[in-house]
């Protein structure tokens, strides 16, 4: 089934092949795609989230349109990400609608806090709580939450050992007017989960109620 078990790049080109091409393929789809990658364009963030286009997969799906993303606070990247936006005209059984979104989300922690057994269940949480908490609808949700520790030996024995958590997902937003899904909205959630696992205080008064995760290490790579 689901795109989230998909990769989500084909592993080619970068910001130049997604630059050269994007207007002949944003012409030709169809008016609710553009709509919604218009919507995920003018969306407005808060300032520790730098967002930028990117090469989507492309054999996931008739339409894709992907966007990464990275928490940055004082220099540091406390997590970074990828969302990706599918559009199927026909519809898709699995989806249950015409549009996907695929993310992976991903944030190192210290050792200990990736030993606690129920982190997995606490950060799909999150995912879910985001969406919910701005009253979005969406269904078919799938994915997973994977934990892995690195330690080092020989010559890289001098490194501390390092921990990573990884989340996986699809879901399918719900379409509304024009068949176009709220995916400003879905991004704005998308960030919330973002600066959870990256451990940033909540962005406003509304939001207090949010458990974040307490780390400040920044993932191996982007």
């Amino acid at each position: 089934m689901a795109a989230a078990q998909e990769p989500l790049t084909d592993g080619a080109g970068g910001m130049d092949d997604a630059d050269e091409g994007d207007g002949n393929a944003m012409e030709a789809a169809p008016l609710p795609f553009r709509a919604a990658v218009a919507a995920l364009k003018a969306a407005r963030l808060r300032p520790e989230i730098e967002i930028e286009p990117t090469r989507p997969p492309q054999r996931l799906a008739p339409h894709t349109y992907a966007l990464e993303a990275a928490v940055v606070q004082e220099g540091e990247d406390l997590a970074d990400g990828r969302l990706v936006l599918l559009h199927d005209p026909a519809g898709h059984e699995a989806w249950q609608g015409s549009f996907r979104l695929v993310t992976l989300v991903r944030a190192e922690l210290e050792p200990e806090m990736a030993a606690d057994p129920l982190l997995p269940e606490v950060c799909w949480s999150w995912l879910t709580d985001a969406l919910q908490a701005r009253g979005l609808a969406y269904g078919e949700p799938s994915g997973t939450v994977t934990r892995a520790a690195s330690h080092y030996f020989g010559g890289l024995a001098a490194r501390p050992a390092a921990s990573q958590i990884e989340i996986r997902a699809s879901w399918t937003p719900r379409e509304g007017l024009g068949g176009v899904p709220d995916t400003a909205a879905h991004l704005a959630s998308w960030c919330d989960l973002l600066a959870q696992i990256a451990g940033l205080p909540p962005a406003g008064p509304g939001d207090s109620s949010v458990v974040t995760l307490p780390q400040r290490r920044g993932p191996d790579s982007r």
